[in-house]
């Protein structure tokens, strides 16, 4: 099982149809770093840091950036192995009329063997981008916030980039900004540390300057608190909720992307997501209402 891959609690991914897939994307500096000298590391400019890792799903769903606004930093994990099955780096679940509606980015992995994330490259043939975008129009196209979103799943879907990578940070960075998660986000490969499971976490930590490691529940029995401990890092352990709220087409649907929750619930859906989260957790790094969409406390006309 890949870092971060299956921790969450989330339905299995349908065997995707198959299509016979390195990033510009270098980093997102976060605000609360600076370098120490010339190749020197990275360290809060608050004297403490918590960072979290996940691989670059497409389309997240919300837990993702729970977990990115209970963060300091977000890094991706670009130089993992690509899974070579279904995975949620390349699929992701909305709603629709007929109820679940999967939307899959065709990858070419025939004859390429093993390929890290960075490396998938988005197969173009067909026309699969314009169906997605008519798909996401007939689902949500009644939905309270989609029109403000047209725009990007437009541009988004008219030119998808070469790089499977590249098409989802897109989406991550889009989301962050749309939720208001204040967190910064950096790719494993800028941060020039190498290993692997519990000793590639404690690597990443100490590249960044991080106090502490932040993982979901479900993530306990990977991982060892005395080898962080060790090492100078504290281990901390979030419980994530599914949040529940007003869907279009029916009985309600947890966990799907995130898009779904913002497109029906608009500037509020932050709020939505944190205030349904146990009590007693961190306050999330996302206290900003977005840019243009107004007030936090901005009354949906959905209910939300």
């Amino acid at each position: 099982m890949g870092l971060e891959e299956g921790v969450w609690d989330l339905p299995p991914a349908s065997s995707p149809k198959s299509c016979s897939q390195q990033s510009q994307y270098e980093l997102m500096r976060p605000r609360v770093l600076r370098r120490n000298g010339r190749g020197g590391r990275m360290t809060s400019l608050k004297g403490s840091m918590i960072v979290s890792v996940n691989q670059p799903y497409f389309a997240p769903f919300p837990g993702f950036f729970y977990k990115a606004g209970l963060s300091d930093l977000l890094v991706i994990l670009d130089e993992v192995q690509f899974p070579r099955g279904t995975t949620w780096i390349s699929r992701n679940r909305f709603k629709n009329d007929q109820g679940t509606l999967w939307l899959t980015i065709p990858v070419w992995k025939k004859g390429l063997g093993l390929q890290k994330i960075s490396e998938v490259r988005i197969c173009h043939e067909g026309r699969w981008p314009r169906k997605h975008l008519e798909s996401l129009k007939s689902a949500y196209g009644r939905s309270p916030f989609f029109e403000e979103h047209v725009d990007f799943l437009q541009e988004l879907f008219t030119s998808p980039p070469a790089l499977l990578l590249e098409m989802n940070l897109r989406i991550i960075s889009y989301l962050l900004s749309r939720l208001g998660v204040e967190a910064g986000f950096v790719l494993l490969s800028s941060l020039g540390v190498k290993g692997a499971g519990e000793n590639l976490l404690v690597e990443i930590c100490r590249a960044v300057g991080a106090s502490t490691f932040l993982a979901p529940n479900q993530a306990r029995k990977y991982l060892t608190p005395e080898v962080f401990q060790e090492r100078g890092v504290s281990l901390r352990f979030f419980r994530y909720v599914a949040p529940v709220y007003p869907q279009l087409w029916g009985e309600f649907v947890a966990n799907l992307s995130a898009f779904d929750l913002l497109f029906n619930c608009g500037p509020k859906a932050w709020e939505v997501l944190s205030r349904q989260q146990p009590q007693g957790a961190r306050s999330p790094k996302a206290t900003k209402s977005p840019a243009g969409l107004g007030p936090a406390n901005t009354s949906s006309p959905d209910g939300c």
